[in-house]
């Protein structure tokens, strides 16, 4: 037992996972079916074409048949993003970007205040998830990435930056703007307030330098109508809504659920959690909130997706590992509970009849984080942060 943990927890070897299965995960359908169209990866040839679209200057949102199916529903701003992998060669350009994302997530993930022990369960819980991010080519490592980022630079005091995060997440896709929670741990909130305006003036104008004004404008008019189709259309996908109104609305077979009977109770709850002011300066109730932030924002959203549940997923991590130690039954109880129902529920490590006859068609997947985000809740409310904890050490083998 003891070799297995030594193996398990073994730096180099979680590495090895989390880009390596990332890798695989994207190559293994370049290799199948290596035409240059990559219809198996048409997200990312949807995010290319917000690119190609966004400097010829068409329309951003609607369907093109000729070159993908489904729609592109991302910001002027993204283009940007993607286009230095744009540019390239399709098979070249998707692994590239696909290993960027799985990378910058690492990155902020080791950036967070947290020892290494901790950094690495981290990292280890989310290897499936990422791996089934990066074989459905998901923008989503990013987001959550610019969130932590976010979370990171106003705790050193960096609120231009952190306001850069919050903005540039937000242009890509609206689950960006969670960062504004970290707003009340700001020293200097009228230099957070004034960056954010400033960030916003400028990242609403640099797409303009290589297309239009008029053509901004008017796709920034088009996107507010496009989102809105997008969640309507998730509220009656067998694999969309997959959140906690979703899961209750199917399981119940409940048509029309009002979304505000679960959003507002959810978010008084989710406010309680944040009046303890005398810990805002304390680490671990602010890596608390990061956790929660992370898990709220798409267990209570229409648009989750399985592949979005890696944001949420992140935030399980940064919870498991801020527990007091030695952890209880329950809470490991709650760990595998997720790590099954959530993290292994879309892939293959569950068995099909399960996951195409319950998990996926019940939106089961957001609840072992609803309940985890429920006693995160409890722990914010009721825990003494001034109280010394043993945390989580684990000898690992490093380079």
């Amino acid at each position: 037992m003891q070799k297995l943990k030594s193996i398990l927890f073994d730096k180099r070897f979680i590495l090895t996972l989390w880009f390596g299965l990332s890798l695989f995960a994207v190559m293994k359908d370049i290799i199948a079916h290596p035409e240059n169209k990559l219809t198996t990866h048409n997200n990312y040839i949807i995010y290319k074409h917000n690119f190609l679209n966004l400097i010829h200057q068409q329309k951003l949102f609607g369907p093109e048949p000729q070159y993908y199916f489904d729609l592109n529903h991302y910001g002027p701003v993204f283009g940007l993003v993607i286009a230095p992998f744009a540019v390239l060669p399709n098979q070249i350009g998707v692994v590239l970007w696909t290993m960027f994302l799985a990378f910058i997530l690492y990155y902020a993930i080791v950036k967070l205040p947290l020892n290494n022990s901790q950094k690495l369960v981290i990292l280890l819980l989310n290897v499936n998830s990422l791996m089934g991010s990066s074989g459905n080519v998901q923008v989503n490592p990013l987001i959550v990435a610019l969130v932590i980022f976010s979370f990171i630079f106003i705790r050193k005091q960096q609120d231009f930056w952190a306001a850069l995060m919050i903005i540039l997440g937000t242009a890509i896709k609206l689950y960006g703007v969670v960062g504004l929670a970290f707003f009340f741990f700001s020293d200097n909130k009228l230099k957070f307030i004034v960056s954010l305006i400033f960030w916003s003036a400028v990242l609403f104008v640099l797409p303009m330098l290589v297309s239009s004004p008029a053509y901004i404008i008017q796709t920034y008019r088009d996107w507010y109508p496009d989102l809105l189709a997008k969640n309507a259309a998730n509220l009656t996908s067998t694999r969309g809504n997959v959140s906690v109104m979703g899961m209750i609305a199917k399981i119940f077979s409940i048509r029309n659920l009002s979304n505000t009977l679960i959003l507002i109770p959810a978010v008084l709850v989710f406010g309680a959690s944040m009046l303890r002011i005398k810990y805002w300066h304390n680490i671990k109730y602010q890596l608390l909130l990061l956790a929660s932030v992370l898990i709220f924002t798409i267990i209570f959203s229409t648009s989750s997706e399985p592949p979005t549940y890696i944001i949420a997923f992140i935030g399980v991590g940064i919870w498991y590992v801020n527990l007091g130690r030695p952890i209880t039954g329950y809470e490991r109880f709650l760990i595998i509970f997720a790590l099954v129902g959530t993290s292994f529920s879309a892939s293959d490590l569950m068995p099909a009849y399960l996951r195409k006859n319950y998990f996926i068609p019940y939106a089961l997947m957001a609840l072992p984080c609803l309940v985890i985000w429920l006693k995160l809740i409890y722990e914010m409310l009721t825990r003494d942060f001034d109280k010394k904890e043993e945390t989580l050490q684990i000898r690992t083998v490093t380079t």
